[in-house]
């Protein structure tokens, strides 16, 4: 009899091509992926991955198993979220995923509160450069920057985050003022690959200075500021997290012809599991911490003069 267990380790290498990074979405060794591969692989008497140097690619006996595999994960995942719904406990697991930004800024705190007040609820939080499926129970809530469009996700904005556009007072005395009629010759920007962060940051810092020359892209939000920081470039950066780094400077950009765009704090879970005690729980409290802290991730703003270059001078994060 197959186990679905050997199943799903089989789907996490399919899917993501390599023993390690299925290890690290479940959760285990590498060895036990291995493990879990090979016997499933002994269960059927036939080979369902290939080892190739760019990763595991799927045999056609492989293709024809992840389909039927794809169509028990369906249902099982969804007898889990309608027998857990069921859960009336204010105990037990919620994993919540969301930037790492977010994660340690954010989010951490709330949950520091939480646990005051509902000792036997444990989280566990997945900063994670991807957005984990809710539907398919890698996570139970997800803490976005960015609205998804999934018919069966529940999604609720709580809140906004301003973002300013930074660079080091020792970048801007090397590289001087920036000429924005001019498209900002001669200066460098650090961009953010498309992630949970909305891309609009970076198209709307490419249309700023589409003369200046990119010095860096990651999909890290601290490897932004931290390159920033460090005289990299200039930056469109979460204004509650740059303000803190006195080695910061916050530059004006002028209004038009677009203002730097903010973005949504998007509060999302799975239909089915929203009414579940334990992630209400969560839901409400991380909802009621984002609004109080609204003047702080998304503040005034207000100008002053240094070295000729004319930077935010507003109340910091």
């Amino acid at each position: 009899m197959l186990d679905w267990d050997d199943l799903r380790y089989f789907l996490a290498v399919a899917r993501l091509g390599s023993l390690s990074a299925a290890a690290r979405q479940l959760h285990v060794a590498q060895s036990t992926v291995g493990r879990r591969l090979t016997s499933l692989e002994e269960s059927l008497g036939v080979r369902l991955l290939n080892r190739t140097p760019d990763g595991y690619v799927q045999t056609l006996a492989g293709h024809d198993v992840r389909q039927q595999a794809e169509r028990v994960e369906v249902e099982a995942v969804a007898l889990e979220r309608s027998v857990g719904g069921l859960d009336t406990r204010l105990s037990g697991l919620v994993r919540v995923t969301c930037a790492e930004t977010i994660a340690s800024n954010l989010v951490a705190p709330c949950f520091g509160t939480l646990h005051m007040q509902h000792p036997d609820i444990i989280i566990e939080l997945i900063p994670n450069p991807r957005e984990l499926s809710l539907s398919m129970r890698e996570a139970d809530i997800s803490v976005r920057l960015r609205q998804p469009d999934q018919h069966d996700l529940v999604v609720r904005r709580i809140g906004t985050v301003a973002y300013a556009l930074y660079a080091s007072a020792d970048y801007l005395e090397r590289h001087g003022e920036l000429d924005y009629d001019g498209g900002c010759p001669g200066h460098h920007l650090i961009t953010q690959l498309d992630g949970i962060q909305d891309a609009t940051q970076t198209e709307w810092l490419a249309a700023l200075a589409p003369r200046a020359r990119i010095s860096m892209q990651t999909s890290s939000h601290a490897a932004a500021l931290a390159a920033a920081l460090h005289g990299g470039g200039l930056a469109s950066l979460i204004r509650f997290r740059a303000d803190r780094e006195g080695g910061l400077v916050r530059v004006q950009v002028p209004p038009l012809p677009t203002a730097i765009p903010s973005s949504g704090i998007f509060l999302v879970v799975h239909k089915d599991n929203r009414r579940t005690p334990r992630i209400r729980v969560a839901l409400d409290h991380i909802t009621r911490w984002v609004r109080a802290l609204d003047d702080q991730l998304d503040p005034p703003s207000s100008h002053r003069s240094v070295g000729g270059i004319v930077v935010d001078r507003s109340p910091t994060a």
